[in-house]
């Protein structure tokens, strides 16, 4: 996990709070393993499955000295751990008010998104497919359209990224950053794997702001014949 962090550039990694020792010092916790003077760390509400319990979890989290981010999640089904949307709601306007920066994992949902953001949410993190299913982007129109109405907090791709070339479509259609987890751990070779996600984000956000040329349904001659002499 250490090396996979390191290949992979990120400046920010995700921890359970419901899946990790946080009190027990004498006792072995996977935050051992994560440098944090290199890497913030971004408590997260998964496994909570009401507005209550991700609620309590953040609180866990702050009271520990973990951070006052949460990357918010409320499960809604079990088997697809969608999202529940009006759980998600329902806990970000409280840890909006009691000064928690809230980052939650949603739907690729327009009406949710704004929601949220009047909530106060400091970020939307749509899927693009169920969490761990490594599907890649199921909705590229519908990561878009956020695209174009998400402009005042940060837009960031979270689940369903399987493979590099996942991570450089949702750069591409405009997310600002990707946040992954199973893609690498779950590749025959995870560190080179987090090593190809970490070129493929940059390859991603650089033809984005390139700004592609535009799709035509004939061909056009690479080396056009207007102006030649004949």
């Amino acid at each position: 996990m250490a090396r996979a962090h390191e290949a992979s550039g990120a400046e920010i990694v995700t921890v359970a709070v419901r899946r990790v020792n946080l009190t027990d010092k004498s006792k072995e916790s996977l935050l051992d393993y994560i440098d944090r003077a290199k890497y913030f760390i971004l408590p997260n509400t998964a496994g909570c499955y009401s507005a209550e319990e991700a609620v309590r979890a953040a609180r866990l989290a702050r009271e520990v000295g973990l951070s006052n981010w949460v990357k918010l999640e409320v499960i809604g089904d079990e088997k697809t751990l969608f999202p529940d949307n009006f759980e998600l709601v329902k806990a970000t306007e409280t840890l909006v008010k009691e000064g928690f920066v809230v980052m939650p994992y949603t739907n690729d949902d327009l009406i949710a998104a704004r929601r949220l953001m009047d909530a106060g949410a400091a970020a939307v993190m749509p899927l693009g497919a169920p969490i761990g299913s490594g599907l890649g982007i199921q909705n590229p129109a519908n990561i878009r359209i956020l695209r174009e109405f998400v402009t005042t907090v940060p837009l960031i791709l979270d689940a369903g990224v399987g493979t590099a070339s996942d991570a450089a479509v949702a750069m591409e259609l405009g997310a600002d950053a990707v946040l992954m987890n199973t893609g690498i751990a779950q590749a025959q070779d995870a560190v080179l794997m987090a090593e190809a996600m970490k070129h493929a984000v940059v390859a991603g956000r650089q033809a984005y702001l390139a700004g592609r040329m535009a799709k035509k349904l004939y061909a056009t001659a690479s080396s056009p014949l207007e102006g030649v002499v004949r």
